[in-house]
Order: C-alpha cells, then sequence, then structure tokens
C-alpha cells in the first residue's frame, strides 16, 4: 500500500518546540517554525496564539532541510518490476528525503527528452520531488554525445553514464565543456574497464579465498585521476559517484587543493563494510563498486570529516528477489539504501562523534542541492518550504519485509539503529508516518 493517503495538503503549519539543524550555519537550536502559503516564513520564538493553521508540537524532534538523494535507481520507465517511480518516491518518504536524483539507466535510457518529461510527469503528483539525470552519450554507449542543451530544458539537472563510464577521454572532455556552458555537473562511475573485467567483488585476500573473480581498487583509481584531470584542463565540475578505495578519495583531496571544481559522494555501505561481509556470499552484498578493504572504510571516514567527500547518497539500486536469489557470480550488482541511509548515518556517524548533527545533514541537504544548482538545502525564510522532521533518539530494527520499496535487497536486515523519520514537509503538503 502506498503512503499517498496519508499526505494532506496544508499550506499554513507552524512547527513548535523543534531543533532545527541548519546546514548553512552548522547549527542546532530549539526554535520554532512557521510556514505560510507553502514558504517558510519565520524560524524563531513564535506565538501561536491567534495563529489559525495547525500546530504540531515536536518536542524537540530535529527539524532540517528535506534531505536530498542525488544518486538512486527508480527504474522506470523499463524495470518496474524492480521499482517504479512512485514505489521509489514511498521509500523515499520513509526514509526522510524529500528530492531524489534517478540515474539515467533506465529502458529507453534517459538520453532524450522525452523521457526526462515522461519521468517528472510520472512525479509530479508526488510529494517527493524527483530531478533526473539524463545521460552523456546515447544509449550510454560512450559514442556519441546526447542533446544536452535539449535534456536540461526539459528538465535534467546533471549528466552520466553511471554503470559505466565514458571511456574515451576525448568524449569526457566534449561533454565538459558543454556541461560547462549550461552550468551542469558531470557525474562519473569511475570504473577502467580494461582492468575490472568480468568481477564479482573487490580484488584482494577475500576473493581470492573464495576464488570469485575480482575488480582492484586501482580500475576506479585511474578513471578519477583521469577525470579529475580533465575537469581541470576544461574547468568544468565533476562528481565522483560511489567513492569507495582510499587513493581515490586522495586524488580527491589534493584535487580540491589545487582549485580542480571536484566533489564525490560515498554511500552508506562503502563506510560501514568491508569484504569480509561477502564471506558468507550473500548476494545483498553484491554491489558496484565493491565493498573493500577496512583501510578504504577508515578512508571514507576520514574523507567525510575532512570534507574531501561532499555528499552522503544511497546508490539505491532495487532488483527482485528471482534477481538475487542466484550464486553469488550471476547475482546483479546493487542495494536499496533510501529507508535505511538516515538511520545508518546517525547511527554510525553522529552517534560516536564522527561528524556532529549538523555536519551529517549537510552532506544531505546544503551539498548535494549546491552541487546539483537545486533551490534547496537550506532554511532559506520566503522559499518553497522543503522539510524533513525525525527523531534521532529513536531505536528500532531494520526489517525489509517492512520496507516500501518494491524490493528488499539490502545487507542491514535485522540491524539495531537510532534515528526515524517523523514527518515530511514537501510542495505544500504534510506527511506524518
Amino acid at each position: 500500500m502506498g503512503l499517498t493517503d496519508s499526505i494532506k495538503r496544508i499550506d499554513e503549519i507552524l512547527f513548535t518546540n523543534a531543533l532545527v539543524v541548519d546546514p548553512e550555519k552548522l547549527s542546532e537550536q530549539r526554535q520554532d517554525v512557521l510556514i505560510e502559503d507553502s514558504k517558510l516564513k519565520e524560524i524563531g520564538k513564535i506565538v501561536s496564539s491567534g495563529f489559525s493553521g495547525k500546530v504540531v508540537n515536536l518536542h524537540g524532534l530535529a527539524l532540517c532541510p528535506g534531505l536530498i538523494d542525488m544518486h538512486v535507481h527508480l527504474r522506470e520507465p523499463g524495470g518496474e518490476h524492480k521499482e517504479t517511480i512512485e514505489t521509489g518516491c514511498d521509500s523515499a518518504m520513509a526514509g526522510g528525503f524529500t528530492g531524489v536524483c534517478p540515474m539515467p539507466n533506465t529502458t529507453p535510457v534517459t538520453d532524450n527528452p522525452k523521457v526526462v518529461e515522461f519521468i517528472k510527469k510520472q512525479s509530479q503528483d508526488l510529494l517527493v520531488d524527483v530531478f533526473p539525470i539524463a545521460a552523456v552519450t546515447r544509449n550510454r554507449a560512450g559514442a556519441e554525445l546526447t542533446g544536452m542543451e535539449a535534456l536540461v530544458k526539459a528538465g535534467a539537472v546533471a549528466f552520466s553514464d553511471d554503470g559505466d563510464p565514458v571511456s574515451a577521454a576525448g568524449i569526457l572532455r566534449s561533454a565538459m565543456e558543454n556541461a560547462k556552458k549550461l552550468d551542469v555537473p558531470i557525474i562519473e562511475h569511475c570504473e577502467d574497464k580494461s582492468l575490472s573485467g568480468d568481477w564479482a567483488m573487490n580484488e584482494g585476500v577475500v576473493s581470492k579465498r573464495l576464488g570469485l573473480p575480482g575488480i582492484p581498487g586501482i580500475a576506479e583509481e585511474v578513471m578519477v585521476a583521469r577525470d579529475i584531470q580533465v575537469a581541470q584542463f576544461t574547468g568544468a565540475k565533476i562528481h565522483i559517484a560511489h567513492i569507495s578505495t582510499a587513493k581515490a578519495v586522495d586524488l580527491v583531496r589534493q584535487a580540491k587543493k589545487q582549485g580542480v571544481r571536484v566533489t564525490c559522494e560515498v554511500m552508506p555501505h562503502h563506510f560501514l563494510l568491508t569484504e569480509e561481509t561477502v564471506m558468507k556470499q550473500d548476494t545483498n552484498t553484491k554491489m558496484s563498486p565493491p565493498l573493500r578493504t577496512q583501510q578504504d572504510v577508515d578512508a571514507m571516514l576520514a574523507g567525510l570529516q575532512d570534507d574531501t567527500i561532499d555528499v552522503i547518497a544511497t546508490d539505491h539500486a532495487p532488483h527482485s528477489p528471482k534477481e538475487k536469489e542466484v550464486e553469488f557470480v550471476k547475482a546483479p550488482m546493487g542495494i536499496i539504501g533510501l529507508e535505511t541511509a538516515l538511520g545508518l548515518v546517525l547511527t554510525s556517524l553522529v552517534g560516536p562523534g564522527l561528524l556532529t548533527l549538523p555536519q551529517a545533514i549537510c552532506k544531505m541537504t546544503k551539498k548535494p542541492a549546491g552541487i546539483l544548482n537545486l533551490e534547496r538545502g537550506k532554511l532559506k525564510v520566503g522559499a518553497p518550504a522543503s522539510l524533513t522532521i525525525f527523531n534521532p533518539e529513536h531505536e528500532w530494527t531494520v526489517d525489509r519485509k517492512q520496507f516500501k520499496s518494491k524490493s528488499q535487497n539490502m545487507p542491514f536486515d535485522g540491524w539495531k539503529l537510532k534515528g526515524k523519520v517523523f514527518g515530511l514537509y514537501n510542495k505544500g503538503r504534510w506527511w506524518q508516518s
């Protein structure tokens, strides 16, 4: 059952006693938040007497700009047996997201304005905003550039051949030059296919022990290094998707010091799990890039702390049980993540003090919005209100059978987490979980 029935149209609402988490000021403060005409009207101590709209006393629950996941796969069009735009957005709501950015590896590929317009139309009545990412090359084949200007006009916010890199440096250069004119980022899946081959997990001690074909970290690092150089040459914005190795993080760190317009994202599974998790050959631990070593996990955490890593995203990649219930080498890559991301971040990063609550929220709001030029991610008075409200202390146990996603493929089933969404406000609509 979808969540649509529990969404209410409310143009005026007052949230009292909120722990307001501001990712711009990196602050958290007990305040009230007033929304009028679906816009953020006031933040501070607000007298509710005389206010005729809905009043919600949050009793200290956290309130922040609506979370944005800049890397998801909604599978529609073409893969509706795994997920649809509606079920994916239900999953996003359950996880606290008011905005998601679906990757273009759909069928047909999101490489022309008609597909972008279809995605926008399918999502227009949903509470969650959907910001499509279009393909860099036609059919994601790496040979011919898409009509980037027309795609941006249709609603695309970035370009990626996600699932594959743009292998030819000349094509990437042309794409970056076009993207620079349009002021949009190129998002790169960094994998040198000549080094990766037909792999199933990280190449190393565990892959040898299991007798599984592995992909070496250098396959990612070579492409990260090349992409940084092309970005430096063109002056374009490059965003490294799902970074996973220590050397790749350091390449981004050094490039930022040199003024290259490079950003990157990490997924919770890459800062929480190692290749040792694959020992049981559970296909829900198979994703691209693969789970790496403890050294790599430590590098992800360090990169989050020093802001080398800008964004926490999920790479929400639904697959049906039938597709995943095969032997490890034959299973498709990918896990879902929209409904566990907030809890994993609060439990594993904020709880132990690796990041403050505002720092963590910044990487899920202000940073992705800034990279994609979205009027989001800030608590800006006068702007359309997009808010996530959550209980940072709520303890819960992950149960994939309770998920709103159409798929259940993820490795965190049974984990005890702290931090759960309470409600969302977006597009003039209020939803309470």
